[in-house]
C-alpha cells in the first residue's frame, strides 16, 4: 500500500504542532501533506492533496470542521478534534467518523490510528457523511445558541460598564485583557479573546487576525496595499484594523 497521507486543520498553532508530534510517534509512516489554519484552506488542500485522512478541528474560522468534512464527504476519512466532550459524542461513537478530545491522550490517539490503519489496509471507502454531519451540525447549533454571549461587562474603576453584544464593533487582544470597542466607548475585560470567540456567532463576528475579531456589518471597506496587506476601515470608528494573511481569504473579490 502507498504511504498514507493526512491533512491537519486547526486554527491554533500549538494544538496543531502537538498533534503532528503525537502522530509522528503513533504512526511513523504517515506523511502530513498539508496544515491549515481555517476551513476554506482545508477544503482547498483536500482538493489539491487528496489526503487519506483529514484531522479537523471542529471550531475553525470561515468553515467549521463539520463543513470541511461535508465538502470532502466520501473522499477521505475524517477525524474531528474538539475540546468539548458534550458535543455529540454518541453520534461520533456510531463509528462513521472518529473524534479526539483535547488535550489529546496518547492511548486515545493509538485507538484512532489503529482503526484508520485497518480501514486503509482494507481499502475501505471513506463513508458518505452528509446525514451524520447534518445531525451533528444541528446539535452543535443548539449548543452554540444556548451559550452565545448577549452582554459583556467590564470593570472601570468603581464602575461596571455593560455592553450589549449588538453594540460591539470589535474585540482586540491586549496582553492579559481583551479590549471591547463600541462606536462611542471602550473597556477592557479579564477574559481572553479565544474564550470570548466561543460565545460569538461566527456569521456575525469575523476573526481577521489572531488578536482581533470584528463585527462584519461594521466593516465599511477593506484596503489592500501594494504588498498585499489588508487594512479594514470601519463605519462608525476611526481605528484601522489589520488583517493577517491567515484570514485574507475573507476579502477576496467575488
Amino acid at each position: 500500500m502507498n504511504e498514507p497521507t493526512a491533512l491537519l486543520a486547526d486554527d491554533e498553532d500549538l494544538p496543531r504542532a502537538e498533534l503532528r508530534r503525537m502522530l509522528a510517534a503513533a504512526w511513523p509512516e504517515l506523511r502530513i501533506v498539508a496544515e491549515c489554519e481555517h476551513g476554506p484552506a482545508a477544503v482547498e488542500a483536500i482538493e489539491r492533496c487528496q489526503p487519506d485522512v483529514a484531522f479537523l478541528d471542529i471550531r475553525m474560522p470561515g468553515l467549521s470542521g463539520l463543513d470541511v468534512a461535508r465538502a470532502a464527504s466520501g473522499r477521505c476519512h475524517a477525524v474531528f478534534t474538539t475540546a468539548y466532550d458534550s458535543y455529540a459524542i454518541e453520534a461520533f461513537d456510531a463509528g462513521a467518523v472518529d473524534y479526539l478530545l483535547k488535550p489529546i491522550a496518547a492511548d486515545r490517539l493509538a485507538q484512532t490510528v489503529a482503526r484508520l490503519r485497518e480501514r486503509l489496509a482494507a481499502r475501505a471507502q471513506a463513508p458518505e457523511l452528509d446525514a451524520l454531519l447534518q445531525r451533528l451540525g444541528s446539535q452543535f447549533a443548539q449548543r452554540d445558541a444556548a451559550t452565545r454571549l448577549r452582554w459583556i461587562s467590564a470593570s472601570v474603576g468603581d464602575t461596571i460598564k455593560m455592553f450589549g453584544i449588538d453594540e460591539v464593533l470589535f474585540f482586540q487582544s491586549d496582553e492579559k485583557y481583551t479590549r471591547v470597542v463600541t462606536s462611542n466607548d471602550e473597556a477592557h475585560v479579564r477574559k481572553p479573546l479565544k474564550e470570548i470567540a466561543e460565545g460569538l456567532d461566527g456569521e456575525l463576528f469575523w476573526q481577521v487576525h489572531r488578536g482581533c475579531i470584528v463585527r462584519a456589518s461594521a466593516i465599511a471597506r477593506a484596503h489592500r496595499d501594494e504588498l498585499g496587506r489588508i487594512t479594514l476601515h470601519l463605519r462608525d470608528h476611526a481605528e484601522r484594523l489589520a488583517v493577517s494573511q491567515a484570514y485574507a481569504w475573507r476579502f477576496k473579490p467575488m
